[in-house]
């Protein structure tokens, strides 16, 4: 796929204010795509985390006021859990807010591309990095049929080797999905 299409069909205006609803918290992700074969980068959260534990997930998290907006947050976060800064002049869009529907967060995930990235070093709130063949993994995506994921609106999963991604993720690839099938480059 050629890079500059993708990047254009996913480049969109930047609004990172933090904006309270009242019901949810804020937060934000940072969707980083790297490399000529685009690849994406998710995490594997360890199992004994408060939320979100075992589920795969993109480097991010809860705004904090020491945060000037939900970009520093997405920025913040990315460097703290794997040790990757990425400048806020790399950031080329992001996608509609996504709430979690357990644990009351409403998310703004940023998307970035990269040419290369350094050698990740996870933290503790990080099992594993994945490095995912982008586009065959949007090719996977299904609707979630799976009761216990307590559906209340359209839900998906997407896998990649042995991981299912569902929930909050899922809804954010299938935006990127959407946007890459309107542009006619999926």
């Amino acid at each position: 796929m050629e890079i500059e299409l993708l990047k254009k069909a996913l480049s969109s205006k930047i609004t990172p204010d933090v904006k309270y609803n009242g019901q949810t918290k804020p937060a934000a992700v940072l969707i980083v795509i790297y490399g000529k074969e685009p690849m994406i980068i998710m995490t594997e959260r360890p199992k004994t985390m408060n939320h979100h534990a075992g589920e795969i997930s993109f480097p991010g998290g809860t705004w904090t006021k020491r945060d000037d907006d939900l970009l520093t947050t997405a920025l913040r976060e990315t460097k703290e859990e794997m040790n990757l800064d990425v400048s806020r002049q790399q950031i080329i869009g992001q996608i509609r807010p996504v709430t979690t529907l357990n644990s009351g967060f409403t998310i703004i995930p940023f998307i970035c591309f990269l040419d290369e990235i350094p050698k990740l070093i996870p933290n503790p709130e990080i099992e594993t990095i994945l490095h995912i063949p982008f586009v065959p993994l949007l090719n996977t995506i299904e609707d979630d049929l799976d009761p216990l994921h307590k559906s209340i609106q359209e839900m998906y999963t997407l896998r990649y080797q042995h991981h299912l991604i569902w929930g909050a993720s899922a809804r954010m690839l299938k935006q990127m999905f959407d946007l890459l099938s309107e542009t006619g480059l999926l």
